[in-house]
């Protein structure tokens, strides 16, 4: 078998540890994301996080359960794009989780958090041990794809740290006001891991790395789902967005380099090999 041949199927599925892994994050979505949206008085933090919360929450079981139900059911059968599913909606759902835990003041649902955020966490951590599809990317637009990536996590950062920076030295920052935080996650998640992780995939990507290509999808997997929370909740109360002040330049980021093309892309390419080898 040549190395195209495993770009839509692979004959490695996720381990029977991640699946039982995978299945514990489903039910603690349920049981963490669920009342958060739903039950009144759960939330006791500044008017601005609680539907921050609330937002997170009902993304996380209304739109990331779903994509990773089904990314772990195709993945299972050998699925390449269901394998990208899966890991992205696992991405997604740990970073949010890490905000559940520190963006939420203490409540009921405060261990329920912590093993939503560690369980997806281990999750992510057994899906990358699996063996990762070598999927080729001769057939696939790689380098402008990994263009866009590192277009976006360059324009994250500026966007970041655009607000960061003028509040050094304030005692507290500016963007702090009316989240009752002492610091963001979401600027720490960011700059510290996320968007260096994807800067590191789109260099893999660049260079036709087969794992490059693999995580790429993955990662714009994850940025679809952002991007369509971020037009589905624009400006609702629900809106799963980090303070006000930062609020119009990442929207406009986000809006202007939607992932959807590039995902489709990388989609097709993948379908054209399989093409190529048929």
């Amino acid at each position: 078998m040549t190395l195209p041949d495993a770009v839509v199927r692979s004959p490695e599925g996720v381990s029977p540890r991640t699946q039982r892994l995978c299945a514990a994050v489903a039910v603690m979505v349920v049981v963490g994301a669920v009342p958060t949206f739903f039950v009144e008085g759960i939330l006791n933090g500044t008017p601005v996080m609680n539907g921050s919360a609330r937002g997170t929450a009902l993304t996380m079981f209304a739109l990331a359960l779903p994509v990773l139900v089904v990314g772990l059911v195709t993945s299972t059968r050998g699925s390449v794009r269901g394998r990208a599913a899966l890991i992205g909606a696992l991405g997604y759902l740990l970073y949010n989780a890490t905000l559940l835990v520190y963006a939420t003041p203490f409540n009921e649902l405060f261990l329920a958090y912590v093993a939503l955020l560690g369980l997806s966490l281990w999750s992510l951590v057994s899906a990358l041990l699996d063996p990762l599809p070598l999927v080729s990317g001769s057939r696939l637009p790689a380098r402008s794809i990994a263009a866009f990536i590192l277009t976006v996590v360059a324009l994250n950062a500026l966007a970041w740290l655009r607000v960061v920076i003028p509040d050094l030295g304030e005692d507290p920052p500016g963007f702090l006001d009316g989240t009752g935080l002492t610091t963001n996650p979401i600027y720490v998640q960011d700059l510290a891991v996320w968007l260096p992780a994807l800067a590191i995939v789109a260099v893999l990507l660049w260079q036709r790395r087969p794992w490059g290509v693999f995580l790429a999808g993955a990662g714009l997997f994850l940025w679809m789902i952002e991007a369509t929370v971020s037009r589905s909740t624009s400006g609702s109360d629900t809106e799963p967005i980090p303070p006000p002040t930062s609020r119009p330049w990442v929207a406009s980021c986000c809006s202007s380099y939607l992932p959807q093309r590039p995902s489709s892309l990388w989609s097709f390419g993948c379908a054209r090999s399989r093409r190529g080898q048929a």
